[in-house]
């Protein structure tokens, strides 16, 4: 099943102060479907930063139109588009971004209150993710007392707490070791094959080879997007 798609999608950028514009995105096509990890790659100015800005409405397009879960979001007002991220998308980012006074539980919880969600709701869902990423023995730590591994993982149970349609993550092992980013990508592993919908900016090669699906940017096109083979196979020998 389809869960996001873009057709025909551009973004222009005026350069301040001059008649220049960038073209940043030039006529992107691309479906996303259900359970499916896919890595947008690209050098610096390939436009996957903005492709990615784009999928998680924190931008709006030039033209074109972007479907989320059948949705047309392109010509969202700025209220509408806000509801959208709060409620379909996930963000991971590499710097983790969570808020140092809270604990891992509350800070898990966050979304859920400015949703107005019930108390005993949220901890509950928090307490459901911390033990789905391997920190139900840290749910009562603070960002500080974490390693960067596990101030990740609170980040990914963060970003799942409003079971969003698709996960966006930005180079979400950039910041990390070997060992570490590993288990940060066996947690992606495990959501995945629990059907979440994943796209993840990276400039790593192996962990573009981690993913399903490996899409390329350059001067805001696509110039390929390609099935990998490892993962193609053992998806199908599961199945």
């Amino acid at each position: 099943m389809v869960i996001a798609s873009v057709h025909e999608l551009t973004k222009t950028y005026a350069k301040p102060g001059s008649a220049v514009h960038v073209h940043a995105l030039r006529g992107i096509n691309i479906e996303f479907t259900e359970g499916e990890w896919v890595a947008i790659c690209g050098q610096s100015g390939s436009g996957k930063s903005t492709l990615m800005n784009l999928l998680g409405c924190l931008d709006r397009p030039t033209s074109g139109q972007y479907l989320l879960g059948g949705l047309d979001v392109s010509q969202l007002d700025d209220d509408e588009l806000s509801d959208i991220r709060g409620r379909r998308i996930g963000f991971v980012f590499q710097s983790f971004n969570l808020i140092a006074q809270l604990t891992v539980l509350e800070n898990l919880e966050v979304p859920l209150f400015y949703q107005g969600c019930p108390a005993r709701v949220r901890r509950e869902k928090a307490v459901e993710l911390a033990a789905l990423v391997g920190l139900d023995d840290r749910g009562h730590h603070r960002p500080a007392e974490l390693s960067g591994g596990q101030q990740q993982r609170a980040a990914i149970a963060r970003s799942m707490i409003n079971d969003p349609l698709i996960l966006l993550a930005d180079e979400p092992t950039g910041n990390l070791d070997t060992a570490t980013g590993e288990a940060i990508l066996a947690v992606f592993d495990k959501l995945r094959d629990q059907g979440k919908t994943i796209l993840i900016v990276t400039h790593e090669p192996d962990v573009a080879a981690r993913c399903d699906r490996t899409i390329t940017l350059r001067d805001g096109a696509v110039i390929d997007d390609l099935r990998n083979r490892r993962h193609s196979a053992e998806r199908s020998s599961v199945a």
